[in-house]
Order: C-alpha cells, then sequence, then structure tokens
C-alpha cells in the first residue's frame, strides 16, 4: 500500500489520506472562485523508506506514487523522450541543451500525467465520473485516460476552445460542455456541479494529484539525464501546476536524500497572461485582465497555482520571463526546424524564454545543463502557426514546373 499523508502548503496541516479530497478543510474555506487557490496540499511520503528502497539500477517509481498501482488506468502515459538538441544548443551557446518531448504522451501532452493519477484515484474509490475545467488539453486527457478506464468524463471549456482538441474530446466519448466565457468561467462552473452533483473534480492544484501527475515529468528528466540533477529547466506557466509539479518531483527527491540541490526553474508566460511573472517580480498578485494569446494553452486570469508557483521559483532560485505572441511563434518555428520537434505555442513559450534570456546580462552559463519542457503537440492548435505560414501554391505534374 502507498504511504503518505496530505500537508497544507499554507498551514502546514497534515491529514491522512482518505479524511480529505482537494484543499486543506481550514484553509480551504477562505477559497472562492476567481482568485488563486489557498489551502492546496501536497503528498508527503515515507522519504526515509524511498532512500531505503531505491535502486537506480532498477528503479521503484510506485515508491514516489499516490495511487497504488493496481488502479492504474490501462494507458501507458509518460516515458516520453529526452532528446539532446545540439544544432539549436550550438545556436544559443548552450552545448548541453535538452527537449522533453511530452507531446508524444497518448493524447498528445504533459495534461496526460495529471489524468492518469486522477483517474487512477477514481478507480480506487469506486467513483464513475470525472468532471473538469480545460482550455483544450487537459480536457483531452482526461477524455483520453477514461475512455480507457470505463470512465464517464465532463468535461466544461470556454467555447473557443481549439478545434482539433474538441475534436479529441467528442471521439473519445467525453460529454463536453462549452461555456460562454474563459477558462476561468468554465473552473468556477465545474467547481459547482461537483459541490452539487457529485463526481471527482479533476481541476489544476484543486485536486492534488494533478500536482503528483505532473511531477513524473520531472522524475523522468532526473533519470533520462543519468541520474543527474539539470541546471536549469525552462517551462510554459499558464496555471503554475506543471511548475508546481516539476518541482515538487525534486524536492521529493532532495527529501529522499537522492540528490542534494534543486534544479532553477525558469517560468516562461505569455505577456498578456503574466500574473505569475509579475508576481514573482513584484510579491503582489494581481490577475491578468485581458489573456489573449496565441498560446492558448497558457491563457488564463487566475492560475490556481499562482501561491505554488511563486513558491517554486523562489525556492528554486529561479526567475519568471514574460514572452510576446511573435516571440512565441518564431521559437515554435525555430523548434522544428533545428531539432524536428513540433510543439504547440505553448510549448515552444519556453524557448522563447530561452532566447530571450540567452540575449540579455543574465545569460545561462555554456556548461550548464538545460532542459526545455515541450508541453504539448504541434497539431493540437495549427491555427495560430498559419497565420505565419505560406503554403505554396499546386503545380502541373510535370518536371519543368518544379523550379530550379
Amino acid at each position: 500500500m502507498t504511504s503518505f499523508l496530505y500537508r497544507c502548503t499554507d498551514c502546514g496541516r497534515d491529514y491522512p489520506r482518505e479524511s480529505v479530497r482537494y484543499l486543506c478543510p481550514e484553509c480551504g474555506k477562505a477559497y472562492k472562485p476567481g482568485i488563486p487557490l489557498v489551502g492546496v496540499l501536497e503528498a508527503v511520503f515515507d522519504y526515509a523508506a524511498i532512500h531505503a528502497g531505491f535502486d537506480r539500477l532498477e528503479p521503484d517509481w510506485q515508491l514516489f506514487c499516490a495511487v497504488e498501482h493496481e488502479f492504474h488506468p490501462p494507458l501507458p502515459v509518460g516515458n516520453t523522450p529526452l532528446a539532446k538538441v545540439a544544432r539549436l544548443g550550438t545556436e544559443l551557446g548552450l552545448p548541453h541543451l535538452w527537449v522533453k518531448n511530452d507531446g508524444l504522451n497518448p493524447s498528445g501532452s504533459l495534461k496526460d500525467r495529471a489524468s492518469f493519477l486522477v483517474a487512477a484515484e477514481a478507480l480506487r474509490i469506486g467513483e464513475k465520473r470525472i468532471v473538469a475545467a480545460s482550455t483544450g488539453n487537459a480536457a483531452s486527457a482526461l477524455a483520453a485516460v477514461c475512455a480507457s478506464a470505463g470512465l464517464e468524463a465532463l468535461i466544461f471549456v470556454p467555447e473557443k476552445a481549439p478545434k482539433a482538441k474538441l475534436v479529441q474530446m467528442v471521439l473519445a466519448g467525453a460529454r463536453v460542455v462549452p461555456v460562454k466565457g474563459t477558462y476561468d468561467d468554465a473552473f468556477r462552473l465545474s467547481l459547482e456541479y461537483t459541490a452539487q452533483r457529485g463526481g471527482l473534480n479533476r481541476n489544476t492544484a484543486y485536486h492534488p494529484l494533478t500536482l503528483e501527475g505532473k511531477k513524473t515529468a520531472g522524475l523522468e528528466i532526473w533519470a533520462q539525464l543519468g541520474f543527474q540533477v539539470p541546471d536549469a529547466i525552462f517551462v510554459s506557466v499558464g496555471d503554475g501546476v506543471i511548475l508546481g509539479g516539476v518541482h515538487k518531483a525534486f524536492v521529493d527527491l532532495q527529501r529522499a536524500g537522492l540528490i542534494q540541490r534543486l534544479p532553477r526553474l525558469i517560468g516562461v508566460q505569455a505577456g498578456a497572461s503574466d500574473a505569475i511573472h509579475r508576481y514573482v517580480q513584484t510579491g503582489i498578485y494581481s490577475d491578468a485582465p485581458d489573456p489573449s494569446t496565441k498560446a492558448d494553452s497558457i491563457s488564463v486570469v487566475c492560475p490556481s497555482n499562482a501561491h505554488g508557483a511563486r513558491k517554486a521559483i523562489l525556492e528554486s532560485k529561479g526567475l519568471t520571463l514574460a514572452v510576446s505572441d511573435d516571440e512565441i511563434l518564431q521559437a515554435q518555428k525555430r523548434l522544428l526546424s533545428r531539432t524536428g520537434i513540433f510543439t504547440e505555442p505553448a510549448g515552444a513559450a519556453a524557448l522563447a524564454g530561452l532566447v530571450k534570456l540567452q540575449a540579455g546580462p543574465d545569460r545561462l552559463n555554456v556548461g550548464d545543463r538545460v532542459v526545455l519542457l515541450a508541453t504539448g503537440h504541434g497539431l493540437k492548435d495549427v491555427e495560430a502557426p498559419l497565420s505565419r505560414v505560406s503554403i505554396p501554391a499546386a503545380i502541373q505534374p510535370v518536371l519543368e514546373a518544379v523550379e530550379l
């Protein structure tokens, strides 16, 4: 049986696994939709047992997992490739540059990791319906995992969610409810639904296992680098949960005595959706009132894990950056043309941040080991790059028509 308890990241109270489900029962009383989450819970493991039982030759990742393996859905999530990208690294003065390509998860994004673990928890507790709000990727992930596990997915999406992601959800058999409004409106409605009509709410950071699921990306990075800690990891940031999950991976490793230091986390936000960036810079939180960006997956007025993301940046001695849509789309093209990796605009924001950092006085050192997290496949949203791409006109099927 998995051994862990839940701890409130605000007040520090501990709770047995079966006594809580979402937020801290005390601190969570202060939460209302429209503000960043308070009372977010984290899973705290038996780190002495992990230290004693973890073998690098035959690693048992279940030691770090908050749901027993017997409840895991039959969908192969995770274990995505970590590619060393020498050509791109040379251009940026970083010969030790890698890309973690999470667009190769089953539904095409890193969000499969969180949905997978929440679905496993639903199977464990006998809950048949999982409810979520999403701009697209989390919903696609939930639909796919629920399809594999025989669970019902009920998904609230903003009406302007990309069509490719909506097609995934519907074909997977999910019940999709488009909402006239923003992601934040969909988030609020999903909370009201589960509070009054039941179901397990998968919303990001609201359910603590979303952080636990996303931390597996960080654990894989560590293992794929030969059990070495990178110097910096660049993460595109919307709600701040992927950032928080990657941070939790290395915090768990450090608590277990398996590593000595944390990697610097570099959070990158779209310029119009920069609430967490400004929060880190000033120490004062305020919403992003008009988060219009081509990177729809990181467009959010009120990031649910704003407090946790800021804490992760500060604890890792990292930093945040804001980049324009133009910089994001340039980075998307550059990544594909230099590495062959096609990531959606939200995933390309990480590279846009690295390019921006390397052009300034705080550039990384040439010997640094750096990882870019590509969070979703480029085919998830082709509408954004289409605005910058010119498709060649057709020619007659004769050799003479082909220009030299």
